[in-house]
């Protein structure tokens, strides 16, 4: 038995020895030029792991890495040139309008790089899509405002720190030999306020010395007179580096100089309530001066003092970790405001869509922004029962119903299947991922009006869904789904839905199976979310 033993570990050895040869042989046989670079690190070297620069498209020049055959691409190039975000996420409930909306819970959509930053006046996102100075798209905020909607339902209660309440929590505010500060009830906010003046001296203030770390929106209510002003210092705490967040009362959008950040909030003399996401605001500031690479993580900065100036009042000062429906009823507020006679909210900005059909002229509609729209009213009304809220969005149904070429957004498959158009060009292209979130805007609607049979929303839901069951498979590629119909409709070549959108389809399906039990649904969600795992359909 112990000779068995000793045979094995003999030959185990000379096995080992045999492969080490083999190694030392093999390494002085190979050809020098497929060595890595001798400036490659040992590690690298010993995977066979390459750097190497990628040139994408002709456009861009990118750092890879080779590993054998194989060449992988940075996920933050990945990220951002195809704008991914989201995830599969197949419905494992009824989808209901009073609770979050799709996946939005998952968007960030001020932090994105069109939007240019968050009006100081409305509390909206400012969009540069297809406008670079900047102007207000109906679909973006609607957009912002359900991403805040859902966010407030899933994520914990946010941590808030009372700066100043004008009752138990007083600020310790440092006032200039110059300054005046007194506190009174104010009727309107029924509650304490501090009022302020300031001479017009830069160093007359009145100013809080604050140290908040991590928790970065800041809301208060504000008062201003004329060349008053809320300045808010930020502070990196591990450099020397100071930025200054400036709400002033001008119309102007925003402008920078090297710290410091201006932010327009209008110049009506009466109470706003002023909720600011500051690191953002920093972000868009550092934007404009071309410091948009720029990395700011939130545990790196806190806030180190708040600094009023001019002559106003002030109340209800707190800094938290999020302002969710802050943000959301921002949005709804903005829609309400903005609506036009015909119940449309006009995008004001020329878009160019195929080049075989006419540019939509500024002033035109969108199918997805009258959905979203009434996606965010129908959820304003049920949080609040404000029935304004309700009555924007019934009107908000009037263009759906109108052709493309009246105005409206309304197109026909064959002269049968109505399409609500994301872009209404003529000949229509029939965009698929706008088309059903107009449909979860009709069902919204529906569902918080009650179960009414003569529902007009519902009617139109109704017919869509028709439409959709019918063409749904006309957008199956084998190996993916088209973003729209443009090859049928214009005579060109097919537009393919990239992968973001392409899995914007397959929730959305998912999201409408939980609705409609017709097996149409499902199973082409099924097959879509099979061909991202690298299934496709068969061939002869």
């Amino acid at each position: 038995m112990m000779m068995v033993r000793w045979n094995m570990r003999l030959g185990l050895a000379a096995l080992c020895g045999g492969a080490l040869l083999v190694m030392l042989y093999w390494s002085r046989c190979t050809d020098i030029t497929l060595r890595p670079s001798s400036i490659l690190n040992e590690e690298q070297t010993k995977h066979n792991k390459v750097d190497i620069e990628c040139l994408i498209n002709g456009e861009y020049s990118v750092v890879c890495r080779r590993d054998h055959d194989e060449v992988y691409l940075p996920f933050s190039f990945i990220h951002k040139y195809f704008e991914v975000y989201g995830k599969i996420t197949p419905a494992d409930g009824i989808y209901d309008p009073r609770g979050t909306f799709a996946t939005f819970e998952n968007y960030n959509v001020e932090v994105r790089d069109r939007v240019k930053c968050i009006s100081g006046i409305e509390g909206v996102p400012v969009s540069t899509q297809w406008e670079p100075k900047g102007f207000f798209y109906p679909t973006q905020i609607a957009q912002y405002g359900l991403a805040h909607y859902s966010k407030n339902l899933t994520e914990p209660e946010p941590r808030v720190k009372i700066i100043d309440d004008g009752d138990k929590n007083l600020g310790n505010w440092i006032v200039s030999t110059d300054a005046t500060v007194s506190r009174e009830f104010d009727t309107e906010l029924k509650s304490n306020i501090l009022r302020f003046t300031t001479s017009d001296q830069a160093s007359s203030q009145v100013w809080c010395k604050v140290n908040i770390s991590q928790d970065f929106v800041l809301s208060l209510d504000l008062r201003l007179k004329p060349n008053s002003s809320l300045t808010v210092v930020l502070q990196n705490k591990d450099k020397k580096e100071t930025v200054y967040l400036h709400y002033v009362t001008s119309l102007q959008l925003i402008y920078a100089l090297d710290d410091h950040i201006y932010y327009g909030i209008g110049v009506e003399h009466k109470w706003r309530r002023l909720t600011r996401d500051l690191v953002t605001d920093m972000q868009k500031g550092w934007a404009l001066l071309d410091k948009a690479k720029r990395k700011s993580p939130r545990n790196k900065f806190k806030i180190s003092s708040i600094i009023l100036m001019g002559e106003g009042s002030a109340a209800n000062i707190r800094v938290s970790t999020s302002e969710h429906m802050a943000h959301f009823f921002a949005a709804a507020r903005w829609l309400v405001s903005t609506q036009r006679a015909r119940g449309g909210w006009p995008v004001r900005a020329r878009r160019r869509v195929a080049s075989r059909v006419p540019d939509l002229r500024a002033g035109w509609h969108s199918a997805m922004s009258q959905g979203h729209g009434i996606s965010v009213l129908a959820r304003a009304f049920h949080r609040s029962k404000d029935v304004s809220y309700l009555r924007a969005a019934q009107r908000a149904l009037h263009l759906l119903d109108v052709p493309s070429s009246a105005g409206g957004v309304k197109a026909m498959w064959m002269d049968k299947y109505v399409w609500y158009e994301e872009y209404p060009t003529k000949p229509p292209l029939f965009v698929l991922n706008g088309f059903i979130y107009t449909l979860l805007g009709l069902y919204d609607l529906h569902v918080i009006e009650g179960d009414n049979s003569i529902s007009l929303a519902k009617k139109m839901f109704d017919d869509g869904m028709l439409s959709l069951k019918t063409l749904l498979p006309i957008f199956d590629t084998g190996s993916g789904s088209f973003y729209d119909l443009r090859h049928f409709t214009l005579g060109v070549s097919p537009n393919i839905a990239r992968w973001d959108y392409h899995a914007t389809h397959v929730n959305q399906l998912y999201l409408l199976a939980g609705l409609d039990p017709d097996p149409i649904l499902i199973n082409t969600a099924k097959r879509w979310e099979g061909y991202m795992q690298g299934k496709r359909a068969a061939h002869n």
